[in-house]
C-alpha cells in the first residue's frame, strides 16, 4: 500500500541545482519522518538527509552540510530535497524512505529512485 516516488533528476553541470521531490501515499504522512538516501555502484545505500514529520528538526550528512536542504509539505505528502553547487561526487540513484536515521520497518521495499548525473 506503501508508494515513494521519487522526481526530479536528470544531468546538471558541477556548481548547477537540482530539486528532487518523493511523492508518497498509502500512509500518514504527516505523523512519519522522512529522509533521502543515495547509492553508487559497489557501495551501501547512504544517509543524505531526514526531516522529522512536523519538521522540527533535520539531519544532515557532512558531505552535504550547507549544499542540500531537505524539506517537506504536509498537505502534498511530499518530501523535497533541493541540491545547490552540486559536485560529481553527488552522482548517484537517489531514494527516498520512511524514517529519520534509519528506515523504519513495516513499509515498503526500496522503489526504483531517481538519477542524478553531475558532469561536465
Amino acid at each position: 500500500q506503501v508508494q515513494l516516488v521519487e522526481s526530479g533528476g536528470g544531468l546538471v553541470q558541477p556548481g548547477g541545482s537540482l530539486r528532487l521531490a518523493c511523492a508518497a501515499s498509502g500512509f500518514a504522512f504527516g505523523s512519519y519522518p522522512m529522509s533521502w538516501y543515495r547509492q553508487t555502484p559497489g557501495k551501501e545505500r547512504e544517509l543524505v538527509a531526514g526531516v522529522l514529520s512536523g519538521s522540527e528538526g533535520r539531519n544532515y550528512q557532512d558531505y552535504v552540510m550547507g549544499r542540500f536542504t531537505i524539506s517537506r509539505d504536509n498537505g502534498k505528502n511530499t518530501v523535497y530535497l533541493q541540491m545547490n553547487s552540486l559536485k560529481p561526487k553527488d552522482t548517484a540513484v537517489y531514494f527516498c524512505s520512511v524514517g529519520y536515521c534509519r528506515p523504519l520497518e513495516g513499509f515498503a521495499p526500496w522503489g526504483p529512485g531517481n538519477q542524478v548525473t553531475v558532469s561536465s
